[in-house]
């Protein structure tokens, strides 16, 4: 069969298969009488062989290898292109998602764009400096898509840049509240904690409110403690529950303690959180730092149940305990 035949029967050009004939994958040795290339059926099986090869995204000098090494084993090289699948697909992914993101800026002219580019570049540099520049600049900057800042605040490690990216979506308004609330379903708790603090900084008027209040229920005792406070700070008492917890357990206990002091300037609220403090108190296994802890939280919370309570603490038999009592006590005897 003559090249031209053999290139329609196979959709491979005549001129890639000169280029086949060049790197010895395909050597027809058959000639015309006028002196042509002459395939022969075992030559049309190679083509076939090599260009199913190619699909797989074989170079061709790996499928010469594969197609003439006898002993040729083909497992590792499947694993490794698996692998460069896996990395093409990753990258192709990240320039779509660049893309639409660029798209989302609704670029006037390539200008726009290049500064879009700049930004984005920046938010995903190795340079803790550089990202925390970028997150800055990114808060002057019309033209950066939420979801380009709620990708960055979800996935930043550093403290000074993350809180640069949250005091810049913070600043876009809710816009990025729906794709945080995704971040709190995560499987990655870093991530989940990251979601509630960049919560906690949204506009309290609108979406977020309800987002920390969901937060306040996770399984995640990290996520409800970040939510904690900045609720009580609204004065939402559903955060007791969970400062109440913070104290015994020694987890910004100080903030815990001033964020229940702060709900308890409400007088409805102000025994409750008495008698929740005093619960844990009297909880069986509670240690003598925790006990401590929570006496101390006693002090800023107002009301008779509250001076009772501390009456009798000042008499426990935890040293630590009855003498932190008694000096709360005579600080409230002084107040006028």
């Amino acid at each position: 069969m003559l090249i031209g035949e053999v290139s329609r029967r196979s959709g491979v050009s005549a001129r890639m298969l000169r280029h086949y004939e060049s790197l010895g994958l395909v050597r027809p040795a058959g000639r015309t009488g006028s002196g042509y290339r002459e395939y022969s059926g075992e030559d049309i099986r190679r083509v076939f062989h090599i260009e199913s090869l190619r699909s797989l995204g074989l170079s061709l000098r790996e499928v010469g290898h594969a197609l003439d090494d006898p002993g040729f084993e083909p497992s590792g090289l499947v694993d490794d292109l698996v692998r460069r699948t896996r990395e093409r697909i990753a990258d192709e992914t990240a320039l779509l998602t660049r893309l639409h993101r660029i798209g989302a800026a609704e670029p006037g002219d390539w200008e726009d764009v290049l500064r879009t580019v700049a930004l984005l570049q920046g938010l995903g540099a190795e340079s803790t400096g550089r990202r925390q520049s970028a997150a800055l600049s990114a808060a002057e900057a019309a033209s950066v898509p939420v979801e380009a800042l709620v990708e960055a605040v979800l996935s930043e490690a550093d403290p000074n840049v993350a809180g640069a990216l949250r005091w810049t979506l913070a600043r876009s308004g809710d816009d990025g509240a729906a794709l945080l609330a995704e971040g709190l379903g995560s499987p990655v708790p870093e991530v989940r904690v990251r979601a509630v603090r960049a919560i906690a900084e949204l506009p309290d008027d609108g979406p977020a409110a309800a987002l920390l209040r969901e937060a306040l229920t996770s399984a995640d005792s990290a996520v409800r403690r970040q939510a904690a406070p900045v609720l009580a700070a609204r004065g939402v008492a559903d955060a007791v529950p969970t400062l109440v917890e913070m104290v015994v357990e020694g987890v910004n206990d100080v903030d815990a303690a001033d964020a229940l002091a702060g709900l308890a300037t409400d007088p409805a609220l102000a025994d409750p959180i008495a008698d929740r403090l005093l619960d844990a108190l009297a909880g069986a296994g509670a240690e003598p730092s925790a006990r401590l802890r929570l006496t101390q939280s006693l002090a800023n919370i107002p009301g008779t149940r509250t001076a009772r309570a501390l009456a009798e603490l000042s008499r426990d038999e935890d040293r630590a305990v009855a003498l932190t009592a008694a000096f709360v006590l005579g600080l409230r005897d002084d107040e006028p």
